[in-house]
């Protein structure tokens, strides 16, 4: 892929987001709306979801809107696993081949790469995009800076 379609597709994928945010519709909707345009949009990205902040622990991630197969990890404690250490840490955190990190919860084992990104209100953490990838290696600088670009304008739905 050139730079120029690398760019395009990035412009595609914020526009579209920021069309989707446009909708009158629930904020879960519009999450869940952004899931399938990233898990059609990039062929690598076999899972999409968002962990949201539970506001009756607020130490606990629930599992929100997503696209891929099920998981059982529909409830994840802050500090557990890699979404957990994005939850502490308010950092991206990018796993080429998580079978090399030891803090990784399996979800299936298909999965070989993952990308979290946080979702920040100010300095408040108030949810995560999480990505799975069947490909190891599959997660680009410029895919990370596009998801960061789309948390960022999901903050206003918090």
């Amino acid at each position: 892929m050139t730079a120029t379609e690398t760019l395009s597709l990035r412009e595609k994928l914020v526009s579209a987001t920021e069309d989707i945010l446009n909708r009158d519709v629930t904020r879960n909707e519009k999450l869940f709306a952004v899931c399938e345009l990233l898990a059609d949009e990039v062929p690598t990205f076999n899972w999409v979801g968002f962990y949201l902040v539970d506001p009756k622990s607020e130490r606990e991630l629930v599992l929100g809107p997503f696209v891929g197969a099920s998981t059982d990890h529909t409830r994840i404690p802050f500090g557990k696993g890699i979404c957990g250490q994005v939850a502490l840490s308010h950092e991206t955190f990018v796993a080429q081949d998580v079978h090399a990190e030891e803090n990784y919860l399996s979800c299936s084992v298909d999965v070989q790469s993952e990308i979290v990104v946080p979702i920040m209100v100010g300095d408040e953490f108030v949810a995560q995009l999480d990505i799975d990838s069947h490909t190891k290696n599959s997660i680009t600088q410029d895919q990370r800076d596009t998801l960061e670009d789309i948390c960022d304008l999901l903050a206003d739905e918090f």
